[in-house]
């Protein structure tokens, strides 16, 4: 993600007025932001940064759907290591499966848990295969079908190979959205479904790819960066540093 643009940030007398919709109730939910506050926010986003692009490598929709299901418990940049060689050799079912489990395991041991995601990998090719003319489906039921798969990869790959505005939500996006004050979920499914409520429908193919960059390179776990942040003004985190 680009280096935030400060020069964007609305004086803060404004961005006061329309920040919190509410103060935390007596149950102890913390403040959420009002729509004019959340608009204002991924606006920003789209200006800094256009067209966000998720990190993880693919040459088409099959390479994606297997380096979404290899990124489990892993890092992008763990599984593009292992994946640049793999999909050089192996770019569609047939091909993964020609290739074969136990190679397939040797090219991917540098990422955890390879053996189970060898697996699926080759299970889910065959079915690809048998059940959808080794195309990779457009329908998260038939997504989520496939050995491996659960609601966030077919997320990714509904939003990444097909445009739809799906919200995938990883350990950034639930953190950013809980700390900003966008969601007050406590499990991803229901970030998800606030996310999806909420973000403006103009916006909503990029939205989560912006959650996922800002968590990962601004808002981050153990100390965000606030003073570098360009929401900063609107964000409700009671933990910021500016």
């Amino acid at each position: 993600m680009k280096s935030p643009n400060r020069s964007s940030v609305r004086p803060r007398s404004v961005a006061k007025k329309a920040r919190a919709s509410a103060p935390t109730g007596g149950g102890g939910r913390r403040a959420k932001l009002k729509s004019d506050a959340i608009a204002d926010i991924f606006h920003r986003f789209a200006a800094e940064n256009p067209e966000p692009k998720g990190e993880l490598e693919s040459v088409n929709p099959f390479t994606l759907l297997v380096a979404v299901v290899l990124s489990a418990q892993a890092t992008d940049a763990g599984v593009n290591k292992a994946t640049r060689l793999l999909f050089q050799k192996a770019d569609t079912p047939e091909k993964m499966i020609t290739l074969g489990e136990e190679k397939l395991r040797e090219m991917i041991k540098t990422i955890g848990l390879y053996r189970n995601k060898a697996r699926n990998v080759i299970l889910l090719s065959h079915k690809l295969i048998e059940e959808h003319g080794g195309k990779v489906p457009r329908d998260r039921e038939a997504l989520e079908a496939l050995p491996g798969v659960g609601r966030k990869t077919a997320n990714v790959v509904l939003n990444v190979a097909f445009g739809e505005p799906t919200m995938a939500v990883d350990t950034h996006v639930f953190r950013v959205a809980n700390r900003i004050g966008l969601s007050n979920g406590k499990t991803p499914l229901a970030v998800e479904e606030d996310l999806l409520r909420i973000v403006p429908p103009e916006m909503g193919v990029h939205a989560h790819h912006w959650l996922i960059l800002h968590g990962r390179y601004v808002c981050k776990a153990r100390r965000p960066e606030c003073e570098r942040c360009i929401i900063n003004d609107l964000c409700l985190f009671k933990g910021k540093t500016v």
